[in-house]
C-alpha cells in the first residue's frame, strides 16, 4: 500500500518546482512522479554544485 503522506510529499515536491496543479501531478503514474522527482533532485544538485553534469 502506498502511504498517503508519501503521496502528498511527492505532489508537493513536484508542484513546488514545476508549478503544476496537484490534479495534473496526481494523473501521473507513480513511476512517472518518481522519475520527475529524480530529475528535479539532479537539477538542484547541479545548481548548488553538489552534483555531476547531466
Amino acid at each position: 500500500m502506498y502511504a498517503i503522506d508519501d503521496l502528498y510529499a511527492e505532489v508537493a515536491y513536484i508542484a513546488y518546482h514545476f508549478h503544476w496543479p496537484p490534479s495534473e501531478i496526481l494523473d501521473l503514474e507513480h513511476s512517472e512522479r518518481r522519475r520527475y522527482i529524480r530529475q528535479i533532485r539532479t537539477i538542484n544538485e547541479h545548481v548548488t554544485g553538489r552534483g555531476q553534469e547531466p
